[in-house]
This record gives C-alpha cells, sequence and structure tokens, in this order.
C-alpha cells in the first residue's frame, strides 16, 4: 500500500497531510485529523501523523500539546511506528527532535544512533543550506549517548549497518557552519581519541585560528581527549589562550 492509498485515495490522504500542517486556522481542524490518523493506526497514517512535527503553530501551548499528543500516538503504536519514523527522519529537516525521541522510545539506543550517525554520514557529504538537521543529530549524540562506541556495537551486533565514527563525523569539522563545526568538535571530544581525530582538530585549529569559537572548543576538545600536539606545536603555541598550556610532553592542558 502507498502512502496516499488510504482514506479513500490519494486526494483524501493528501487533504489529511494538508490539515495537519496548517499553521492557521482553528487547532481544532488539526486535531481532529490527528485523531482521525490515532484511529486508523497504520503504517500509512502513522507517516502522515509525523508531519506535525515538522510546523510550528501558534500558541506555543497548544503546538506543543499536539506534538506530545502525536508523539505519544507514535510510541504506542509500537514497532508499526519504527520504518514511518525513521523514513520521516531521513525526509524531513523540521521536526528531527521529535521524531529521535519517538524513536528512541520505540527502539534500543544503539538503532537510534545508528539511524542518527547515518543520517550524518550522508549529510556531511553534501551541501546544505540550513544546517538545523545537523546540528539536531550532533546535539543528539552529544548530550544522550557520550561515548558511543558501546552502542555502535550494539547496533553492529544486531546487524545494522553504522558507518565508522571518524568517517562521518571529521567531514563535519569542514561545514560551512561553525556551529556544525563546534558541535561536530563536542561529539568528538567524547570519543576514544584516535590518530584521525587528533590530527583533523589540529588541521581544523589551523583553518580557524581566527575564529576564537572554534578555537576555544578545538582545545577544549584537546584537553579533554588529553591529545598531544605533534606535528603542530608551533602553531598552537602560538595561538594559545588562558586557560589553556602545552605540558613538556606537547598536551594540551586547562589551568586550575
Amino acid at each position: 500500500m502507498g502512502l496516499f492509498d488510504f482514506f479513500g485515495g490519494k486526494g483524501n490522504l493528501r487533504k489529511q497531510a494538508q490539515k495537519i500542517t496548517e499553521k492557521y486556522g482553528p487547532p481544532e481542524n488539526r486535531q481532529k485529523v490527528i485523531q482521525q490518523l490515532a484511529d486508523l493506526d497504520s503504517p500509512e497514517a502513522l507517516s502522515v501523523l509525523c508531519l506535525r512535527f515538522t510546523i510550528r503553530a501558534d500558541p506555543g501551548i497548544t503546538d506543543d500539546e499536539e506534538k506530545e499528543s502525536v508523539r505519544h500516538i507514535l510510541v504506542d503504536a509500537g514497532d508499526k511506528a519504527v520504518a514511518p519514523v525513521k523514513e520521516f527522519l531521513e525526509a524531513h529537516d523540521s521536526g528531527v527532535s521529535w521524531g529521535l525521541r519517538v524513536l528512541a522510545a520505540l527502539r534500543p539506543a544503539g538503532d537510534v544512533v545508528a539511524t542518527a550517525l547515518g543520517l550524518l554520514h550522508r549529510l556531511g557529504r553534501e551541501y546544505t543550506r540550513d544546517p538545523e538537521k545537523k546540528l539536531v543529530l550532533l546535539s543528539w549524540l552529544s548530550e544522550h549517548h557520550g561515548d558511543l562506541t558501546n552502542a555502535v556495537g550494539q547496533a553492529r551486533a544486531g546487524g545494522a549497518s553504522v558507518p565508522a565514527l571518524d568517517e562521518t563525523l571529521l567531514p563535519l569539522l569542514e561545514d560551512f557552519t561553525d556551529d556544525v563545526r563546534i558541535a561536530a568538535v563536542r561529539v568528538l571530544s567524547r570519543q576514544p581519541l584516535t590518530e584521525p581525530t587528533r590530527v583533523a582538530l589540529l588541521e581544523l585549529f589551523q583553518r580557524d585560528r581566527d575564529n576564537a569559537r572554534v578555537r576555544g572548543e578545538v582545545l577544549q576538545a584537546l584537553a579533554d581527549l588529553r591529545a598531544d600536539v605533534k606535528g603542530y606545536r608551533p602553531t598552537v603555541e602560538a595561538l594559545l589562550v588562558e586557560p589553556y598550556l602545552l605540558d613538556k610532553d606537547g598536551h594540551v592542558k586547562k589551568r586550575g
């Protein structure tokens, strides 16, 4: 069954999708559609429900209540909601944090991490005008998972295809948006240190030598990772700022 095959045909489903994403007009119109889709309880209906996450309607309290209602419906749907939610995360740039919340309630951490890394792996190799999706995915990984090693191992043990962390995260250090580079640095600072990561961070430090925000994040990451600056010491020494210093072995440290 295709996405537009229930509700009596493609036209009817399109109308439901339009109503659920209508920012203006009486909220009761959206809420009626939400309940209709919940009652259908089919994968196609759940796919349309996910679209409610893509808009922000006024007033904000009503918007939050509707999104929370949709989240509960999707979680209560169980396994049948997994594919629609993953398809939503793949296809849409808005509402990603809500989709991740739903998926986290339905699937083990390894599957959520594998999904987020898969999306970032693709996004890091594509030009995107709006960095929102990258930022949400990176923030989710940083805030909810920390060291990703165990989650990635669990996902692979379960048969999931998970891109390597270095191959996924390091390209994001070259993103044109400062905030994406910073978010990628923060995720990397919580992973086991690898030589490609060390070099990539030091290369970023050189490239963004005039960018105080990025430079400070890299220094913090190098300190957190207890990384040395072999091959880059003159550059790093020239750009060090308080409270960072190099010890005698060339490791970045923070005073105090």
